[in-house]
């Protein structure tokens, strides 16, 4: 069986426990700017008393266009995040994309995701699975848009084959046509029946597919983190940017810096209604 609640750093996050928050840009873009935001986010922390993970990319490799910038690679981004780490104190989370990745990526972050295009790959979800075995640390699993929320059960056995229990999952919407994503609440308890902690990915949520680059309806990140967290889910996923139009990946559906601190807020109100 999965562990719930599930160990993070020095956080717990599933049933009974504070609602997690996971945050940071979507790709590093620099060491500048990652510990921009990861200081922001350890005040955030401070001040609201919320535990926060920090997440960013070191390869984006699933971009639409060969173009696109996907990040400063394996040796230098994990180099980048140890440094978060170091002066923050904040937990870390990062996607892996390819089997040889994961070893390395676990000896430094707390968290590895599994990217939900990739989240139907067993020889990528077992090696993440055994590496964070091995490190202690936690697998999250994004749920493909194309899965129902029953199916990616499967994925959580296969984490508990190669070892590790200590599984998250995540709900990112749901592919509906051809450029749009739905939310169907219904996902948060029904992947929550599986014994694991769930979170929602407000960000990558209002993604609107297509084109040369995705874009995305900001304006709705909101609407949809308050619904998933009346809907109980055990934390929320934001993609932040200090100047999300000038990022270099998912900008139109990062949400602002600035706006963060207000929503938590929120969040955390609605969460206080519903226990």
């Amino acid at each position: 069986m999965p562990i719930n609640p599930v160990p993070i750093g020095s956080y717990l996050c599933g049933t009974g426990q504070p609602l997690l928050f996971i945050c940071g840009p979507c790709v590093i873009e620099s060491e500048s700017l990652v510990l921009e935001v990861a200081r922001r986010l350890a005040e955030i922390r401070e001040q609201l008393g919320v535990p926060i993970v920090f997440k960013s990319s070191f390869d984006k490799a699933n971009r639409t266009s060969y173009h696109s910038y996907r990040g400063p690679g394996l040796t230098a981004g994990l180099e980048i995040l140890a440094r978060v780490k170091v002066v923050t104190g904040l937990p870390l989370l990062t996607d892996v994309h390819e089997p040889q990745q994961a070893e390395p990526a676990a000896s430094v972050c707390d968290v590895l995701q599994v990217p939900a295009f990739l989240a139907r790959q067993t020889d990528l979800v077992y090696a993440i699975a055994s590496a964070t075995a091995k490190s202690g640390g936690i697998v999250n699993v994004k749920k493909p848009q194309f899965t129902a929320p029953e199916d990616i059960v499967h994925a959580v056995h296969k984490c508990e084959e190669a070892g590790n229990p200590r599984v998250l999952l995540t709900e990112r919407g749901s592919t509906f046509g051809y450029g749009r994503l739905i939310n169907d609440m219904t996902a948060i308890p029904t992947m929550q029946s599986f014994g694991t902690p769930v979170i929602f990915d407000a960000t990558h949520s209002v993604q609107t597919p297509g084109g040369k680059t995705t874009g995305g309806r900001r304006h709705m990140i909101a609407t949809l983190a308050r619904a998933a967290v009346a809907a109980g889910c055990d934390g929320v996923f934001f993609e932040t940017h200090p100047h999300p139009d000038q990022a270099l990946s998912d900008g139109p559906n990062q949400l602002p810096l600035t706006e963060l601190p207000g929503l938590i807020q929120q969040l955390l109100r609605i969460r206080q209604a519903i226990s």
